[in-house]
């Protein structure tokens, strides 16, 4: 059945209560697994689609010829999740941004109807592998070749792609401290992944579908990969073999390409066939803009422990498509190709310019809202390790009154970003995804704080300034659909 239109009341509630959701007696499956049906056919990826079905008693959509074929049956179903099991060859850019698109098309409203991810791999049976993994990931351990907010996280590690040399290293109970590192951290990024093995891996600077360059001011090795493996190259052309088993989240937050797969041999397959990488994002072009890639570390490693890393990457395309409608409401049906420009002149109004922001700023959110891939499970869970965060929200639910409340913990800074490094960071709304759908919203409490309530989760955008005697608190009826 589709979804009565809902209309967002105005403003959005913050809540990141992580995994609520819970679908009503006797609704149809809540997960969906689509998948050509040609790949159906093939006996390894019908054995990807059957761990996820037996996993998560879902229901098959196949389509024949096209992705978009699924769109009616999505919307009959109205799952929470949908998994687009795709081989490496199907998995293409234009695969990714008809997927993103195509969720957002479920009910009448412009924001993603779903939590989704493309379930693929180097083979089927590296798509088998990533698809049975059903323990959660509680992430404690991080690393990076780029800055990471290490004192949001239990222990880990990160070398400047900015600064030669420059190491911070955080060990479990302690505080980050700067280090000195080597020259080249070719060598000491795989032994880092090898030894220490880390959670998560984040990474940035300039890269393809077949390299990364980690230094980005100054020459340093590369990762590379050949039939399905990783290795890192130094600059005296040693090689160093990247094999790091443990379950693992990839976050190329600033990378280019690295999210395109051309093909079954690429960086993103690699890293999950001989990486452990279990969900990954990625940009499938060219990044410039950042929004879509740097802003999930806002919502993921700077909040630890309230969302999962597939809640965190919808939560920041929920921010995007929010900032697009408010600033830039004539861009909202904007769908250039992947990796082009809108071709309509943004129109910088008052909300725009109160906002600080431009036409290129136009641009660069359209462009990145459709080619940023999720790959893996969507239904996997992998979180970080609970600690303490800027600010607290909880969403409690009786009666049918909902109440969403934000309470800051680092007074007038509470709301202010923990880390700037990298592109578009800080000033994401608050966020919070609801335990059922719903309907029939009407705000009793709150309307200054202009929330935005959809269907399935709450919106409530960041002032900025925190005032620690200020009140953050929508509270909204609604009946259950």
């Amino acid at each position: 059945m589709n979804l009565p239109a809902l209309k967002r009341v105005g403003v959005v509630l913050v809540l990141a209560i992580g995994s609520l959701w819970a679908p009503r007696a006797g609704a149809a499956s809540d997960y969906a697994v689509v998948v050509s049906a040609q790949t159906a056919a093939d006996p390894g990826w019908q054995a990807v689609v059957a761990a996820l079905v037996s996993k998560h008693h879902a229901t098959t959509l196949r389509f024949t010829n096209s992705v978009t074929e699924a769109l009616p049956a999505l919307q009959k179903q109205f799952p929470r999740y949908a998994c687009f099991v795709a081989t490496p060859a199907e998995a293409t850019r234009e695969f990714v941004a008809q997927v993103s698109r195509l969720t957002r098309q479920l009910d009448e409203d412009p924001y993603t109807d779903c939590f989704w991810g493309i379930l693929t791999g180097y083979d089927a049976a590296n798509a088998l592998a990533i698809a049975r993994q059903k323990t959660p990931l509680t992430i404690r351990k991080v690393a990076g070749a780029t800055e990471v907010a290490l004192d949001m996280v239990e222990e880990g590690v990160w070398y400047c792609e900015l600064n030669r040399n420059k190491l911070v290293r955080k060990v479990r109970g302690g505080a980050p401290v700067q280090l000195k590192g080597p020259d080249d951290t070719t060598e000491a990024l795989v032994r880092v992944l090898n030894e220490e093995r880390p959670d998560l891996f984040v990474a940035s600077g300039h890269a393809s579908e077949h390299d990364w360059m980690l230094g980005y001011r100054y020459p340093d090795g590369f990762f590379k990969h050949a039939d399905g493996h990783l290795f890192g190259a130094d600059t005296q052309n040693r090689k160093f073999t990247v094999a790091s088993p443990n379950p693992k989240i990839f976050m190329p937050v600033g990378n280019c390409l690295t999210g395109h797969l051309v093909g079954r041999d690429c960086m993103a397959t690699a890293w999950m066939n001989s990486a452990g990488v279990c969900q990954m994002l990625g940009y499938t072009v060219t990044s410039w803009y950042g929004y879509a890639g740097w802003g999930v570390l806002d919502y993921f490693v700077e909040q630890p422990g309230r969302y999962t890393f597939n809640e965190a990457f919808f939560a920041n395309q929920h921010a995007l498509i929010y900032r697009l409608k408010t600033c830039f409401p004539e861009m909202l049906d904007q769908s250039p190709d992947a990796g082009k420009s809108a071709a309509v002149q943004p129109k910088v109004g008052a909300a725009a310019t109160a906002a600080g922001l431009t036409a290129d700023d136009a641009r660069g959110l359209v462009y990145d809202r459709d080619v940023v891939a999720f790959y893996g499970d969507p239904a996997w869970v992998a979180r970080m390790a609970d600690r303490p965060k800027a600010f607290e929200q909880t969403l409690t639910v009786k009666k049918g009154t909902f109440t969403f409340e934000v309470k800051p913990n680092r007074g007038a800074d509470s709301f202010k970003p923990i880390n700037t490094n990298g592109s578009q960071r800080g000033g994401r709304p608050f966020i919070a995804y609801l335990p059922h759908r719903v309907r029939d919203v009407k705000v009793v409490a709150g309307a200054e704080l202009n929330p935005v309530i959809t269907d399935d989760f709450i919106l409530v955008p960041n002032p900025g300034q925190c005032d620690p005697a200020k009140s953050y608190r929508v509270v909204f009826t609604a009946s259950p659909i």
